[in-house]
Parts: structure tokens; C-alpha cells; sequence
């Protein structure tokens, strides 16, 4: 099966989904689908930088790469199509790849805004493809540990949800920045909101439920940096946002996101959940959980030590199987999507909730006040 990807030569679209996904699922002898049929996928690298595709279809014995985005659509044989580009020039493609009646799956945001995402998702629904947008998040080790502990009743009723995320990235002066630059310009699509807010929302819906309300604060802490060339730019877009999130049934989320603090966590992302018979914290690959019947009772006094050790009252909840690489399996529920219709809830529709949870967000923090978030 033949798969347009579009923005490869990028961070996320040449580790995570071209080597570690499609790649990787050639090496394990394509995707196996309920028959026990497989499908082995030939990817056709698409892009504006010639030098930088061969370069990387050269190395990894890929025949196909070229400029030309309506010549690889034209192809009767390349069944899907896949954009991980910048968030600008997302929308645009898409739509080109829809109407050639390939079946679309795009990394999120799927759009800047909440029209446009929508627009994607009713044109997809028109011409009759398959649509999905990435949400790698809920394929992790530990927030698939949080969910079995949700679907086993271990938290009782949930109450709060607390998510840390971020990490300290370089300004690009004195130390190479581990991001590009556009991710702090809005005028290209970037900002933390727009990148992170969508992430948000698919772990809420899909753990805890819908979100019903949100207040935010989207602020930028560093106000330039330097680009890949070198030059002293302004960040026109926001480095940093703390969330408060109303959920169905009365859960209070809140998540901040940072690029623009220093790590003291176990892991770049935690959540955690406290319920009523326990809780829980979880990381990208680990989650550790005390029940309700093993829960300390520390008493606040400021002028002795604290003598507990609060972490060691924490147990680790074990692997109990095997995690595949997250963007991995979710390439592959997507082709069995697309090859013999297995369920694939993350669509397009999905992707645009994101957007807007994300557009909300922005206009709560310029208006300084909770915003209701409708269905959509």
C-alpha cells in the first residue's frame, strides 16, 4: 500500500513516524489484519526540499520521494495520504489529498482553528474517506495503566486530575534549541497552546470525559531566541499556559504546560488522579497507585521536619504486558481502519474538538475568563 508522507524531513514526521512506524512495521512484515493477511507499506516521501528528501530516501533504501505533492496524489497506488507538516500549511494539503480521494491521517493540530479543523472533517465525511489524527498520548505505557486501573473502579469517584508537562528549551544562543523555531512564532501556527491543548483534550475525553468548561492563562516567558540560522528573533507565541478544565461529572482538571521550566519529575509528563478510594500519579511509561487503606495521615506542623517519606507510601503498577511504540500502533489501527474497516475512533471530528479546546483556551486567556466549551 502506497503512503504519501508529507513532512518528513521534520523532528516528529522523520523519527516517529516515518522510522519508528512505518518503517518498523515493515520490519515486523507489515500490519497483520484479522485474516492474518498482512500489508506492507511503501512509503512515497514528499516535500519542498529535494537535497533533504533523497538524503534521507537514500538512507533508508526508500525508492520514492519527490516535490511534487498532485503528482503522488494522482497515483492510483498510493492509498493514504499522511501530514505531519507545520500547522500552517496542514489544511491545504489535506484537502488537495481529500479530494483525490485518499484516505487522510495528520498529525494534530489538524488545523489553527476550529472552522477550518471542521471544514477537514465535513470534507472527509463528503468524499467518503477515512480520516484519523494522531493522539499518541493515549498509547502509552502509563496512561494505559491509568485506564485499566479507571475501567478496574480502582479510584472510586475521581475528583481531580493534576498534569505537569514541559521542560526547559534552549533559547539558542549560548545552547542549541531542541525545538524549532516556528513553534514560537504564531504566525506560522505555533505556541504551546495550539500544540498542547489538543493533547489535553483527547486524554481528558477519553479517560475522564467531555470538557465542559475552560479557564487559561497563555502566557510568554522567554520573548526571543534564536533560530536555526542564528538570528535573534521575537517570539510572537505564547511558551507557557496553566489550564483549569470542568469535566463531566464534576472532575476539575488542571495541566500546566511549559516550555519554559526546569524538570523535577520523574518523568516530562505526570498526571495525577485522586479519587475517593485512591489515587494515582502516571507518566509516559510508568504509574504508581496508594488506595485509600494504605494512605498516610500526615499531620501539618511547620516548625518540626517532615520525618515520613511520602513517596515510599506509593506502589508501581506493573507492565502486566508488552507496550509497542504509541505512534506505532496507532499507524497500525489506522490501516486495519482503512484496509477492513476496524474501529477507529480517532477521526477528524476528534481532531477538531482539539482545535477548539485549543482556540478557547487562547480567547479565555486574552479575556481573562472562564469560557463553556459547546459540543460540537
Amino acid at each position: 500500500m502506497g503512503v504519501v508522507m508529507n513532512g518528513v524531513t521534520g523532528r516528529m514526521g522523520y523519527r516517529q513516524h516515518l522510522v519508528r512506524s512505518v518503517l518498523a512495521i515493515n520490519e515486523q512484515g507489515g500490519v497483520t489484519l484479522s485474516d492474518g493477511g498482512r500489508v506492507v507499506l511503501k512509503p512515497v516521501l514528499v516535500g519542498r526540499n529535494a537535497d533533504k528528501l533523497g538524503n534521507i530516501a537514500a538512507k533508508h533504501g526508500i525508492s520514492d520521494f519527490s516535490t511534487d505533492l498532485d503528482a503522488v496524489l494522482s497515483d492510483d497506488a498510493n492509498l493514504i495520504y499522511f501530514d505531519s507538516q507545520v500547522t500552517s500549511a496542514r489544511v491545504k494539503a489535506v484537502l488537495k489529498a481529500i479530494d483525490a480521494g485518499k484516505h487522510v491521517y495528520a498529525e494534530k493540530p489538524t488545523a489553527e482553528t476550529t472552522q477550518e479543523a471542521l471544514a477537514l472533517a465535513e470534507a472527509a465525511a463528503a468524499k467518503g474517506v477515512k480520516n484519523g489524527v494522531v493522539q499518541d498520548k493515549l498509547f502509552l505505557p502509563g496512561l494505559l495503566k491509568l485506564k485499566r486501573l479507571i475501567d478496574g473502579g480502582f479510584f472510586g469517584r475521581i475528583l481531580s486530575v493534576r498534569g505537569e508537562f514541559g521542560y526547559w528549551v534552549f533559547e539558542g544562543d549560548w545552547q542549541e534549541a531542541q525545538r524549532p523555531s516556528w513553534n514560537y512564532r504564531a504566525e506560522d501556527g505555533g505556541g504551546i497552546v495550539l500544540d498542547m491543548f489538543p493533547h489535553w483534550h483527547y486524554v481528558m475525553e477519553n479517560l475522564f470525559g467531555r470538557v465542559r468548561s475552560v479557564y487559561a492563562r497563555a502566557v510568554t516567558h522567554i520573548p526571543s531566541r534564536v533560530d536555526e540560522q542564528g538570528a535573534t528573533y521575537q517570539a510572537t507565541a505564547d511558551d507557557a499556559a496553566y489550564g483549569i478544565f470542568e469535566l463531566e461529572g464534576g472532575v476539575i482538571a488542571q495541566i500546566n504546560s511549559s516550555w519554559a521550566v526546569r524538570v523535577n519529575r520523574d518523568e516530562l509528563v505526570e498526571f495525577q488522579v485522586d479519587g475517593t478510594e485512591g489515587s494515582a500519579v502516571a507518566g509516559l511509561r510508568n504509574c504508581r497507585v496508594q488506595h485509600r487503606s494504605v494512605t498516610p495521615k500526615p499531620v501539618w506542623n511547620p516548625d518540626l521536619p517532615a520525618t515520613a517519606r511520602f513517596r515510599d507510601g506509593w506502589q508501581e503498577v506493573p507492565d502486566n504486558g508488552e507496550f509497542d511504540n504509541g505512534f506505532k500502533v496507532q499507524w497500525e489501527a489506522f490501516v486495519r481502519h482503512v484496509v477492513e474497516d476496524a474501529p477507529f475512533p480517532n477521526d477528524f471530528a476528534s481532531g477538531a474538538r482539539g482545535v477548539q479546546l485549543a482556540e478557547l483556551g487562547m480567547r479565555s486567556s486574552a479575556e481573562g475568563r472562564r469560557i463553556e466549551v459547546p459540543a460540537l
